[in-house]
């Protein structure tokens, strides 16, 4: 993790996730073409907010942490770049399909 996006601190109930990388290459050795690549939906959660509030003003905990690896929507999500090269997407915690088991 970038030590940039260690400063940055979601809000409430979002999530900042790096998405996995791209399969490029199959085993064979045959280069995929980035229009025929699949999307990628899943990412490791870099940093998440204190949760939102509820009517008593208490936060309430968010179902994921930071390491987990979880499913994300084909669409969605904010696309944030903290430095030349890295880029992140910010969710909302209700935008998250699944947690995937390591």
């Amino acid at each position: 993790m970038s030590a940039a996006a260690k400063r940055l601190l979601p809000l409430l109930d979002r999530v900042l996730v790096k998405k996995a990388e791209a399969i490029t290459k199959t085993k064979g050795g045959i280069v995929i073409p980035d229009k025929a690549a699949a999307k990628v939906l899943q990412a490791t959660v870099v940093a998440v907010g204190p949760g939102a509030r509820n009517k008593n003003g208490e936060h309430i905990p968010l179902s994921v942490k930071v390491g987990d690896n979880i499913l994300l929507p084909e669409y969605g999500g904010t696309k944030v770049e903290l430095e030349e090269n890295q880029e992140y997407h910010l969710f909302r915690e209700s935008d998250i399909l699944a947690k995937l088991d390591n």
